[in-house]
């Protein structure tokens, strides 16, 4: 495979770039369906089905701990995964990911609950959702490199290239609530386990696309080169440690108030403004819509501008968000609230759209995959997993949604300070090794 990506002419490079842009949005769209059903069941029904307490916040926590679990699994799969994206390539790599997602999440929908077997169901879904979040810790390098690395070395639309695995969350945040909303009411036992079961359709359906794409031209070069790294991992910590921080904390400021708008939203929306799950889920799914179209048009203008002026430029837009998403809320007035669980989403795709290629951009070839995955998931710990968490704690602790306005801008102002200190490489040679004397800084 890798001498045939080498040898690719424009005209197969060309409908390889169209196969690999589907591929990766198609491949993440499920992961992320998967990822995210979970998140909405551990916000809405795994308290009562799993974790049944007198307290409704401590059932809620300890479901949302689960949910966490997830997370604190992704570093560790952006280690191992990217490991072997640096070293067997992107496309195999791509496959067992998407593999792993579909069998966890399908036996998810299997689960007991706990009047059935008691703590041991709550066990299982924890032990699964590390499998989910190690996919995940995968996947998302991979696509992006998918994406990127079959684009032009220099300049380019790497930005909107780099926008399409992004998509992918979007699509899986609409299709894991309509999933939720049309399943769940069917049956008591058997309704919310249908769309988790669909997962291993969906993942079938990603591995037959996944299996048509060849390896990109960036590691068919490495490779030819002989510069294949024998531990990644540990080269690019030694390396690009300081990247990786960077990354991380560019991060903050848009995952942690993305899983407030999206998984704290459900429980604040209903149990403290009093609106109807139904109702919150359609604004939810409303506001991914939106971000089908805002996502790839901020990576686009990335290509204009520059990644790290339209990063900044996200970051102090959530800041200011941060103060007027919350009073828009607390209104209760219906439209006022759908006003504000919608416009969240453009807001916050400023910085979405053009992070991946952003981060993907601040690590040489042969340890891109590693680096960026590590980089990107580390925020899952620091700022995606705990955010609705610190939300639910912040609110039963001061009783104001102030409280959380405060976070929220607090972890976009790291993400401004982050984007500064973080070098804008959008002009430079993508499949020249940064160290490489023929390298020439954009």
């Amino acid at each position: 495979m890798v001498e045939q990506g080498l040898d690719a002419t424009g005209q197969q490079k060309r409908r390889q770039l169209v196969r690999a842009v589907v591929a990766s949005a198609v491949g993440t769209s499920i992961e992320w369906y998967d990822f995210f059903l979970y998140g909405f069941a551990a916000s809405t029904i795994f308290a009562e089905l799993f974790f049944p307490t007198s307290d409704q916040t401590t059932g809620l926590l300890l479901a949302l701990g689960t949910y966490f679990g997830g997370f604190a699994a992704r570093p560790i799969g952006a280690a191992i995964f990217g490991h072997y994206g640096d070293r067997i390539g992107r496309k195999a790599t791509l496959i067992i990911t998407l593999m792993t997602m579909g069998i966890a999440t399908a036996l998810v929908g299997l689960v007991p609950t706990y009047e059935q077997i008691g703590i041991w169901g709550g066990i299982l879904l924890t032990l699964l959702r590390l499998l989910q979040g190690i996919s995940v810790g995968g996947e998302w390098g991979g696509s992006v490199l998918l994406a990127t690395e079959w684009g032009k070395s220099r300049g380019g639309r790497r930005g909107f290239l780099g926008s399409w695995p992004q998509f992918g969350v979007p699509v899986g945040l609409v299709l894991g609530y309509l999933a939720l909303q049309v399943f769940e009411p069917m049956d008591p036992y058997w309704g919310w386990r249908i769309p988790f079961l669909l997962s291993v359709v969906m993942a079938a359906i990603g591995l037959y696309i996944r299996l048509g794409i060849l390896e990109t031209p960036v590691f068919a070069k490495v490779v030819a080169e002989n510069k294949v790294e024998r531990v990644p991992v540990r080269q690019v910590l030694v390396m690009n440690w300081k990247e990786i921080v960077l990354s991380a904390l560019l991060r903050t400021g848009q995952q942690a108030p993305f899983y407030i708008f999206t998984v704290f939203i459900l429980t604040y929306a209903t149990r403290t403004l009093g609106f109807a799950a139904s109702d919150v889920y359609t604004y939810v799914i409303v506001a991914g819509i939106v971000s089908l179209f805002t996502v790839p048009f901020w990576g686009y203008i990335s290509d204009l501008v520059g990644r790290r002026r339209l990063y900044i430029v996200g970051a102090l837009s959530m800041v200011a968000w941060s103060f007027v998403y919350w009073p828009l809320l607390d209104t209760r007035v219906p439209a006022l609230v759908f006003l504000a669980i919608v416009l969240a989403a453009p807001i916050h795709d400023i910085q979405y759209g053009p992070q991946a290629t952003f981060i993907a951009e601040s690590f040489t070839g042969r340890l891109r995959y590693s680096g960026a995955s590590l980089g990107y998931q580390l925020a899952s710990i620091t700022a995606g997993g705990p955010a609705p968490l610190i939300a639910v704690w912040l609110y039963a602790t001061y009783q104001s949604s102030m409280a959380i306005a405060i976070y929220m801008a607090i972890c976009a102002a790291i993400s401004v300070v982050a984007a500064y200190l973080l070098k804008d490489r959008s002009q430079q040679d993508y499949a020249v090794e940064y160290d490489d004397p023929q390298a020439k800084a954009g």
